[in-house]
């Protein structure tokens, strides 16, 4: 990855607080997603045994606890294997910036945009064969707003996850006993893996609003999976910062700008 030979090595001090910095973040944007489950599956916050404002905030210290450790974990690994956070590890040593032709953000932009255009499309043949949703979101309008605040956990906390912590492992666990730079194959296999298990990761929530039958399952898993080579692509050529601003990218496509399309007139 060209962007992260700016950091030859970060220290361990750097990679805690490169962590808790990430962690914090994860832990606001868990918050900042609970408007959208509860719209999406609202049955499961029916009953609630504690008020909702302690639920979020709950929410939110777990995700900056489990997600700072996964990605001081995944920093750590990553070094050996070229992968990390170039943009932000600098940013916190007070080095120069790595240069934006490096990082390419527009770049980045432009392909989680595109491959939310591709899952979109691909949506239109493959959702007449759904079953009829458990819950129907009728409300676009605030469904585009929340879609606007759970983007913000999906180019996160989702990125944290996925490519930070289990892509890395993945590289680092094929490398970890030949004492040897992983090769290319080693990167698109771990790139694969990471984007299916991004897709199944979302099966349950697709069970709550259709339920499991086979075409659920297909959807979600190949739907995800498609946009999760993207951003393990951008990760491995880029670094986290561009995976996430990718994946932000795609989800303004896909939960904000599609709500916001639909409520327009079309007659």
């Amino acid at each position: 990855m060209d962007a992260q030979a700016t950091i030859p090595g970060p220290p361990w001090n750097l990679d805690v607080r490169t962590a808790a910095l990430w962690g914090l973040l994860a832990g606001l944007s868990a918050m900042a997603v609970m408007p959208y489950l509860m719209q999406l599956t609202p049955q499961a916050f029916e009953g609630l045994r504690i008020p909702l404002p302690a639920l979020v905030a709950l929410q939110g210290l777990q995700a900056f606890v489990l997600l700072g450790l996964l990605s001081l974990l995944g920093l750590r690994m990553g070094h050996r294997v070229g992968l990390g956070s170039p943009l932000l590890q600098t940013w916190l040593a007070r080095r120069a910036i790595p240069g934006w032709r490096t990082l390419k953000p527009v770049q980045s932009i432009a392909i989680g945009a595109i491959f939310a255009v591709i899952v979109l499309g691909a949506s239109l043949l493959l959702d007449p064969l759904l079953p009829k949703p458990l819950h129907a979101i009728t409300d676009t309008g605030k469904s585009a707003l929340n879609g606007l605040l759970a983007s913000f956990y999906g180019g996160i906390a989702e990125e944290l996850q996925l490519r930070l912590f289990l892509m890395t492992l993945l590289v680092w666990s094929f490398t970890a006993f030949g004492r040897r730079q992983p090769r290319v194959t080693t990167y698109w296999v771990a790139i694969v893996i990471a984007a299916l298990l991004f897709g199944v990761g979302h099966l349950p929530a697709a069970a709550k609003l259709w339920g499991l039958s086979d075409i659920v399952v297909f959807r979600t898993i190949a739907l995800n999976a498609v946009v999760g080579l993207a951003f393990g692509w951008l990760y491995w050529r880029r670094g986290i910062e561009m995976a996430m601003l990718g994946h932000f990218s795609a989800d303004i496509v896909l939960h904000v700008l599609a709500p916001m399309a639909s409520m327009a007139p079309t007659g």
